[in-house]
């Protein structure tokens, strides 16, 4: 799924001064791959919520699954809670939560954690939306991120541990290894739906920005 890319120039609200003593008030070029996956200061708020969402439309799938109660019955309307235990307590999830390990391991906190008791198997599922070009490499860099947690959780929990990467483009990008990761994951996950939901909130931050 491809956009053009028009060049975007910011506008410049001070008086025409060619003074570049003010870095602020500099003129750079902005491409549409910049506004809705690499901009620093819409990653602070907007890229926050359109990965939440995703998030969270993943979550509610997982919870309906393996048997949580929920207690909205639309994925948007979702709300998840930190700790998620299905009935019979066989599947606990985990919602953004730090895991404590016996060793430092910097990147203990995955989005999603889905602990099968019963199957004795754990899920790490961390979720990024990033620029169409990034996404294979997005994909590579997750699994190492994660490469020592898993070792630490196996260890702990006694678990047999992956990482599962769900990672898609700003306009709806996915690698071809996307459907197989997200076939492992509890729940009936729609490809398009996830794309979809992504590709909303992107046109929806286009839209702030340039309207």
């Amino acid at each position: 799924m491809n956009i053009s890319q028009p060049k975007l120039r910011s506008e410049k609200f001070d008086d025409d001064d060619d003074d570049d003593d003010n870095n602020n008030n500099k003129l750079f070029d902005e491409t549409i791959d910049h506004i809705i996956s690499a901009c620093p200061i819409l990653a602070k708020e907007q890229y926050i919520k359109r990965h939440d969402k995703l998030c969270a439309q993943l979550h509610f799938n997982i919870c309906k699954e393996t048997g949580v109660q929920l207690d909205k019955k639309h994925w948007y309307e979702h709300v998840p809670k930190s700790v998620e235990t299905s009935q019979g307590g066989k599947v606990t999830i985990l919602w953004n939560q730090q895991i404590q390990t016996d060793r430092t391991i910097p990147s203990n906190k995955p989005y999603i954690i889905i602990r099968d008791n019963e199957k004795g198997t754990c899920m790490l599922i961390d979720v990024a939306i990033s620029g169409d070009r990034n996404v294979i490499k997005k994909e590579a860099e997750k699994i190492l991120k994660y490469k020592d947690l898993t070792i630490e959780i196996q260890r702990m929990w006694n678990v047999k541990t992956k990482v599962i990467p769900v990672i898609i483009g700003a306009t709806g990008t996915i690698s071809k290894s996307f459907r197989k990761y997200v076939r492992n994951i509890p729940g009936q996950h729609e490809v398009k739906e996830i794309q979809k939901t992504a590709i909303l909130d992107t046109a929806h931050i286009l839209r702030k920005v340039l309207m």
